[in-house]
C-alpha cells in the first residue's frame, strides 16, 4: 500500500468537510436574507445554491465548484402599507423558503458530521495501530 493511497480516506473526508462547511454558510446566507426586499440596486436577494464537483475521476474528494443564484421567480406579497409597494400593493419578495432551507441545512449537517466521523475512525484505527506496534 503506498502512503498516497494509504491518505486517501482522510483526504476525500476533508474535502467533504471543506465544501459542507461552505454548503452550510451559504443556506445560512440564505435564512438571513429571507425576507431581505433590498438586496442591493432595488432588488430582492436571491437565493444562493452550491454546486459541487467532484475533484478528479474515481474515487476522490469533492469541491465546491460554484456559488450561483437561483433564477425561481420571486414570490410577490400583498402588502399595501409597505414603502416598497407598488401601485397594485405588491412587494416582491426574495426566492428563498425558509422549510426548504431548513431541510437542507439538516443534510449538510449531517453530511459534515458523517465526514468527521469517517476522520475519528481513521483516527483510532492509526492509534490501534501504533499501540500494536509497541
Amino acid at each position: 500500500m503506498s502512503v498516497e493511497s494509504m491518505f486517501g480516506p482522510v483526504d476525500i473526508a476533508v474535502s467533504g468537510l471543506r465544501a459542507q462547511s461552505r454548503n452550510m454558510e451559504v443556506i445560512s446566507s440564505n435564512i438571513a436574507n429571507a425576507r431581505t426586499t433590498d438586496a442591493g440596486e432595488g432588488q430582492p436577494y436571491r437565493r444562493l445554491r452550491t454546486i459541487f464537483r467532484t475533484e478528479d475521476k474515481g474515487i476522490s474528494g469533492v469541491t465546491v465548484d460554484d456559488v450561483i443564484q437561483d433564477m425561481i421567480a420571486l414570490q410577490r406579497v400583498y402588502d399595501p402599507g409597505n414603502p416598497r409597494a407598488d401601485a397594485s400593493g405588491y412587494i416582491t419578495m426574495p426566492n428563498v423558503h425558509l422549510p426548504v432551507e431548513m431541510m437542507n441545512l439538516t443534510v449538510a449537517s449531517r453530511a459534515y458530521q458523517a465526514n468527521a466521523a469517517i476522520l475519528r475512525r481513521y483516527q483510532k484505527l492509526v492509534e490501534t495501530t501504533l499501540d500494536l506496534l509497541r
